[in-house]
């Protein structure tokens, strides 16, 4: 048992002397040198190596030769400064030129000073100061440095090279001058090998055709693409894009944004807004969808219209909105329902369109049912629905102009004098006229219809209730109601007293009532579908672990 337990301690003790003898730090090796001499005085401990007509001082030191004019070498510190036209070279990897370099053995890192030139066979770099890290294979300097690769030339005030990786960090005023685009970071990882950059702080890249602008981003700089957050804006096609997300490749002429996007186009003087969009400049398209609103100036005053989704299209000067499913606008003075929306600002016109019925559905839809399905329009108090609602604008002064309404036409207004009463009107054709941004006159034409409640202009006492048909009238507005009719075609019809009318009666077939329907703020313009946060994968994107790293002087 002894004699074991004796082997054992002996293999042990051997096992740590070679991890001691492994840890132990290589001694810097003189390879070369014209003379030597010391100077206890000024430099106790230093070897003085100094250059020959025919020498130049070398020293080696695990797999780095160093050559100088002059060295100051501490054998017992393993330790040493040389000086005058240093060469540095690590194999065929690495080569550096400097005026001044201090090397640590113990620790395998080096401090360059002076025109320092490192060459890497993809890259060089130039910089007054540099740090050299190989056990770590880092590079560190803290003044300006400009970097060159195949692609690029990258300056900055400060930066950090991960040899391992390939990779960059440039810290404090970053410029990266592509032919094709320009960067400017607060600091940039750069990945040399994948020729992409992680951008972070305030960040710009402006190309021939886009500028970006983001606080956090990724660049795929070989293709220019890549995603950006953090205050993410994109100018592109004449348009400003904002959102939480931003994706853009350049090469497929192709843009999206998430959350809390916007898109202002500079040309039309319009606005989007949403959750998700997509940007295809070859198309000359957006899509918007997820909580999607247009803005859209109109007489001096903001038209918004909310929907499923947004579809804008075409050049600049004939920019066509489409809006579809589940339509909302909203104007001061306008609100509206609809299914679908197509909007032409080159001129001036804006179409509600009803909801496209099935084979089945035409057979069995009532007239209420058509009312109900047909888009509706709210002048101030007056509800006006019909199969397709156009409104028009002067294209120079974009003030409303008139109105058009094709198809089972019906107006509704509520009466303010009596409880359950409502001033109606049916027809087949609706033209109407604006004056100073306000419905002035409408005509209706074919099959009309009217329920009107009449009353004394003296005490506002109800005459009676005119019930009446005909084939032509002529309304007049006042005050955003119906102030006066007049009937251009002789009418058909009666004016009964209160009591003998049937309530049954006194509403027009397919009355209904919209006015639950209508929205009266912004927020009325969205519903709880609008509610649901589901995004692109961009929101999802992580960057890189942080590294850090201290720039030191050994």
């Amino acid at each position: 048992m002894k004699s074991s337990f004796c082997i054992i301690s002996i293999l042990i003790t051997q096992f740590f002397l070679g991890i001691l003898s492994a840890q132990e730090p290589k001694i810097i090796q003189i390879r070369q040198a014209g003379g030597s001499t010391q100077d206890q005085e000024r430099f106790p401990d230093a070897n003085i190596l100094f250059k020959s007509d025919e020498k130049r001082v070398i020293l080696y030191h695990d797999g780095a030769l160093i050559e100088s004019d002059q060295a100051y070498f501490y054998k017992k510190k393993n330790y040493f400064k040389a000086m005058g036209d240093v060469i540095f070279t690590q194999g065929d990897s690495l080569r550096m030129t400097c005026k001044t370099i201090e090397y640590e053995g113990k620790t395998k890192t080096a401090y360059a000073e002076g025109n320092v030139y490192l060459e890497r066979p993809d890259m060089t770099l130039r910089t007054e100061v540099l740090n050299l890290d190989r056990i770590n294979e880092k590079v560190f300097y803290n003044t300006p440095g400009i970097i060159v690769d195949s692609t690029s030339t990258l300056t900055s005030n400060q930066g950090q090279y991960f040899m391992n990786q390939k990779k960059y960090r440039f810290i404090s005023d970053v410029t990266i001058n592509n032919p094709d685009y320009i960067v400017n970071s607060q600091r940039l990882d750069y990945f040399t090998e994948s020729n992409k950059a992680y951008l972070y702080g305030n960040s710009k890249i402006k190309g021939d055709a886009y500028t970006i602008l983001c606080e956090r981003g990724f660049y795929d700089m070989e293709r220019e693409k890549g995603i950006f957050k953090q205050n993410a804006t994109l100018f592109y096609d004449n348009k400003i894009i904002k959102g939480d997300s931003l994706y853009f490749e350049s090469e497929i002429n192709y843009a999206a944004a998430t959350k809390n996007i916007s898109i202002v186009d500079t040309i039309n003087n319009s606005i989007i807004t949403g959750h998700y969009g997509e940007i295809f400049k070859e198309k000359d398209s957006a899509i918007i969808t997820r909580r999607a609103m247009a803005i859209n100036i109109i007489d001096q005053d903001s038209l918004f219209i909310h929907s499923d989704t947004l579809v804008a299209t075409g050049p600049e000067q004939k920019r066509i909105l489409r809006a579809y499913y589940d339509v909302r606008i909203l104007k001061s003075d306008i609100r509206g329902r609809s299914d679908s929306l197509y909007l032409d600002e080159s001129i001036g016109l804006t179409k509600l369109l009803k909801k496209p019925l099935t084979k089945k559905q035409e057979q069995v839809f009532t007239v209420q049912d058509y009312t109900k399905n047909n888009p509706v329009l709210w002048f101030d108090k007056s509800q006006m629905t019909g199969d397709e609602i156009h409104l028009l604008s002067n294209t120079k002064t974009r003030k409303l102009d008139s109105l058009k309404i094709d198809g089972r036409v019906f107006i509704i207004e509520k009466d303010t004098l009596s409880k359950d009463g409502y001033q109606q009107i049916k027809g087949g054709l609706l033209r109407g006229a604006f004056k100073e941004s306000k419905l002035d006159n409408i005509v209706i034409t074919k099959n009309n219809e009217m329920v009107y409640y009449l009353y004394n202009d003296e005490d506002l006492r109800l005459i009676g209730i005119d019930k009446t048909t005909c084939s032509a009238l002529k309304m007049k507005f006042l005050g955003g109601q119906i102030d006066d009719i007049t009937f251009l075609v002789s009418p058909n019809g009666n004016v009964f007293p209160e009591n003998e009318l049937p309530e049954n009666e006194r509403t027009l077939k397919g009355f209904i009532w919209r006015i639950a329907q209508r929205p009266e703020t912004i927020e009325d313009l969205f519903d709880e579908n609008d509610k649901e946060e589901q995004f692109s994968e961009i929101l999802k994107f992580q960057y890189p672990e942080e590294e850090d790293s201290v720039i030191r002087k050994p």
